[in-house]
């Protein structure tokens, strides 16, 4: 089945060129011009991805990416027109997975979109080896979900990638360069934040103090460790 776009985009002329130029890359998009039709959207079609315009009329698409992840984790890529490292760090902060400046070629849009997707599909276990319990945290992996005592902790794309990377990876500390890996997509030279933003949004959600951690340690000036044991709360 073709997978399901939404975009997001009130200049109605490049919403059309969008449209068309995706569709024969095997994505069926769904379009809408402003923010509470796209989180309406969001709803009605089950999007597999988001296509999001940074100025929007009224509700901006900040507004509309806070909205989202109050109920949904579907990976998000953000259009900005002014391309600044802070809009790009706010987007991220609030849990989008890339970022296009406006102006782009529409080919590099398909190529971020199989990007994401693809980070999303990716290091997928053996099917026994699918849900791993460390302590009060349990990771599926098949499902790309976590939870903490059996309630689920609503971990973005790029969240979900940095702890599964480091949980295969206990008790080796990963460098910054190793976790950006996960976060590909992301232009590095802007975002050598990236990874600091996205840990400190999972520790938050994992409820880990990073003065006294049950998951993820900081190696300072080396990079993250995963630190929980597999079945146990060492």
């Amino acid at each position: 089945m073709p997978q399901t776009l939404l975009l997001i985009e009130d200049d109605a002329r490049l919403q059309a060129l969008l449209v068309q130029y995706l569709e024969p890359f095997g994505f069926r998009v769904e379009a809408r011009s402003d923010g509470p039709a796209g989180l309406a959207a969001l709803d009605e079609c089950s999007p597999d991805l988001v296509i999001l315009d940074i100025m929007l009329p009224g509700m901006n698409g900040f507004e509309v990416c806070r909205a989202m992840r109050q109920r949904s984790q579907v990976p998000v890529i953000m259009l900005t027109a002014r391309g600044e490292v802070m809009d790009r760090v706010a987007g991220l902060e609030l849990g989008a997975d890339d970022y296009l400046p406006k102006p782009f070629e529409p080919r590099e849009l398909v190529a971020r979109i199989q990007s994401v997707l693809r980070r999303g599909r990716s290091q997928e276990p053996s099917p026994h080896q699918a849900v791993r319990g460390f302590g009060r945290l349990s990771i599926d992996f098949a499902a790309r979900a976590a939870s903490l005592e059996g309630q689920d902790i609503g971990l973005t794309t790029n969240e979900f990638n940095a702890l599964a990377v480091l949980a295969k990876n206990f008790g080796t500390v990963l460098d910054r360069d190793a976790l950006l890996q996960e976060l590909r997509g992301l232009e590095s030279e802007s975002f050598n934040r990236a990874v600091d933003i996205t840990m400190s949004r999972l520790r938050q959600k994992l409820g880990d103090d990073p003065k006294t951690p049950e998951f993820i340690k900081t190696v300072w000036g080396a990079g993250y460790m995963f630190i929980a044991r597999e079945g146990g709360h060492d």
